[in-house]
């Protein structure tokens, strides 16, 4: 099993480990603009993330798993076919974006962070989103259509060179040219356009292992066979990052250093979706091509040891952040009373990440199954767990701002447990309709 997943996590886990230096990155430059701005970054943060998942795991994960599903049943004209589409969606989920951000931005930043984060971030916001929405969502679909080919390389070659080139041009733009924040999010912008240019170039040439059809004869069927597991996808990226804001909405009634502290724990809490998805990015499409030719015992296998694998890599992150948390946090925070409220943080929720990964790469799992009810159920436990839960820790049994952390560390082992449930015959199989 190992063999087989392997050449297909490989390239990706390779691409999740500069994504995950150039995240960290990012989140140092920010921490040297200040705490105001550390804490602007940390409010923008969780839309960042629900652009890149949508784009690159949930839409994304439905153009990887109709296309696997279609080239496993020997169907290369409609794996073909469902390049445009996605394409389609793509361009209507970067103008969803742009729209909502660039037209309410300020309120939006309020609401969760605050006034002053809003208005450290609001610039930055719409520089992130207004120029790069678009290129991330068509490099996301031109990388998830070299996965469900079986092209992981590719796809990671080109993405690999936008993370190396996004930390060097943001560091350039923030502090060189002194566009501080905004620097960031033009440098994500140039780092997609330029990968999308290099994916686009390999799609039309038939690198996924089929020449792309992009002639506009648009096919419902075509649309629903990505948004099947697309929407809901999409819905359970949305829970995610809905978790985080809610609970940064509650952290920001203790002050402006919590909320830059808890941007540091939950940035290191997302960084480890990336190895978590080297693997899923493998499951989508190893599990799609065993459910397009009918053998659900070989994809719950492979589900069930994807699993292991982003338990063994997620946990050992975790447990690094959980002994070390004071040398991590002080990398991430100059301000010495965030530096503490972080460290206390990572000690709470830093033994929690495996569950995270767990959670992550079967959701991925589940999208080449065409399987996504558990995914969804494990989500709703994270946000009930992680704002719920926190809110009674913290406001009724007293424990105070760790009783937010101990619930964001309980939405996460919730999240790894449902969607570890659900892999099992009477859910996996095909008589499941």
């Amino acid at each position: 099993m190992l063999r087989r997943i392997m050449p297909l996590a490989a390239p990706t886990f390779f691409v999740a480990v500069l994504q995950t230096i150039a995240q960290l990155a990012e989140t140092w430059l920010a921490a040297r603009q200040g705490t105001v701005a550390l804490a602007g970054w940390a409010v923008v943060m969780p839309f960042g993330l629900l652009l890149m998942q949508m784009s690159g795991g949930a839409i994304g994960g439905g153009v990887v798993s109709a296309i696997a599903r279609a080239l496993g049943a020997g169907r290369k004209d409609e794996a073909s076919a469902l390049v445009a589409h996605g394409l389609l969606l793509a361009l209507g989920g970067a103008l969803l974006f742009m729209v909502v951000m660039l037209g309410f931005a300020r309120p939006i930043l309020t609401l969760v962070g605050g006034p002053e984060a809003a208005a450290a971030s609001t610039a930055y916001a719409m520089c992130l989103f207004g120029f790069g929405a678009l290129p991330a969502w068509f490099a996301n679909t031109l990388a998830s259509v070299l996965r469900g080919g079986g092209q992981h390389a590719f796809a990671a070659a080109a993405l690999s060179s936008a993370w190396i080139m996004q930390p060097l041009v943001a560091w350039f733009l923030m502090e060189r040219v002194g566009l501080g924040l905004p620097g960031a999010g033009i440098a994500y912008a140039v780092a997609m356009l330029g990968a999308g240019i290099v994916m686009a170039m390999l799609v039309l040439r038939g690198y996924a292992g089929f020449v792309p059809t992009l002639r506009l004869k648009l096919s419902g069927d075509l649309f629903r066979r990505i948004l099947s597991v697309g929407l809901i996808a999409s819905v359970m990226a949305a829970l995610g990052n809905l978790a985080t804001m809610l609970v940064t909405s509650q952290v920001a009634h203790y002050g402006t250093v919590a909320v830059a502290a808890y941007g540091v724990i939950a940035r290191l809490e997302f960084l480890t979706v990336p190895l978590a998805f080297g693997v899923g990015s493998a499951l989508t499409a190893l599990v799609g091509n065993a459910v397009g030719a009918g053998d659900w015992p070989l994809a719950r296998r492979t589900a069930g040891f994807g699993a292991v694998m982003a338990f063994l890599l997620t946990g050992l992150a975790g447990l690094v952040l959980t002994f070390y948390p004071e040398r991590v946090a002080a990398l991430f925070a100059s301000d010495l009373q965030v530096a503490a409220v972080a460290s206390r943080g990572l000690q709470i929720v830093g033994p929690a990440f495996a569950g995270l990964g767990v959670g992550v790469s079967l959701y991925f799992a589940a999208m080449g199954a065409g399987r996504m009810g558990w995914p969804f159920v494990a989500a709703i436990s994270r946000i009930v767990l992680a704002v719920g839960g926190g809110y009674v820790l913290s406001h009724t049994l007293g424990y105070g701002l760790d009783g937010q952390f101990y619930g964001v560390a309980l939405g996460l082992l919730g999240y790894g447990f449902f969607n570890a449930i659900a892999v099992r015959p009477g859910v996996w199989s095909a008589r499941v309709r």
